[in-house]
């Protein structure tokens, strides 16, 4: 909601007072001339309205004598083209809104994870194997009676990760000391 409200601000902020006429840099009249006679082609810009976009108006300087301007205009292909900046610039900064607060979440992580997190019992349950049998029991007495009250998410995450870890161990003991699959 307040990534919405920010991208709201900023794009009041972007856009532009309306106007009758568009920027010089919203419309153009491109014509792309091939090469005529010992003339090389050329790509002609001109900041002109739709209705001037053809060849006597965007061609400057013409580079043929007065007398072969009708054949060198015929040749040349204009396009009237019109883009909004301002959508753009819009974009673009809502793209970079949403990845700047994706780089800030992940360092944001990066840092309270350790402190979150509490020393992992799990490798330590690897190599003894009788705590290992202590705690997958006290870990079944405590799930069974509902465990203590989770009262964050975090906390239950961490309750279903634990759980998840004994049953891996479980299974491990299971296929590579028993040699038996689950079923």
């Amino acid at each position: 909601m307040k990534l919405l409200c920010l991208v709201a601000v900023v794009g009041c902020l972007l856009l532009p007072p309306a106007q009758a006429n568009k920027s010089s840099e919203d419309i153009r009249c491109k014509c792309i001339c091939p090469p005529y006679r010992n003339i090389s082609g050329h790509i002609y810009n001109q900041n002109v309205s739709q209705k001037d976009c053809n060849c006597l108006h965007v061609v400057e300087p013409m580079p043929v004598p007065g007398h072969d301007v009708e054949a060198y205009c015929l040749l040349c292909e204009c396009k009237y083209e019109e883009r909004s900046t301002t959508t753009i610039k819009v974009i673009i900064v809502i793209y970079l809104s949403v990845v700047g607060a994706l780089l800030l979440y992940m360092a944001f992580l990066m840092l309270v994870d350790p402190l979150i997190r509490k020393p992992d019992a799990y490798t330590e349950h690897l190599h003894n194997e009788e705590e290992n049998e202590d705690a997958r029991s006290v870990a079944a007495t405590t799930a069974s009676l509902g465990g203590p009250r989770a009262n964050t998410v975090l906390e239950r995450v961490e309750g279903a990760q634990q759980r998840w870890k004994l049953q891996v161990q479980e299974q491990r003991k299971t296929v590579f000391d028993r040699h038996k699959m689950l079923s």
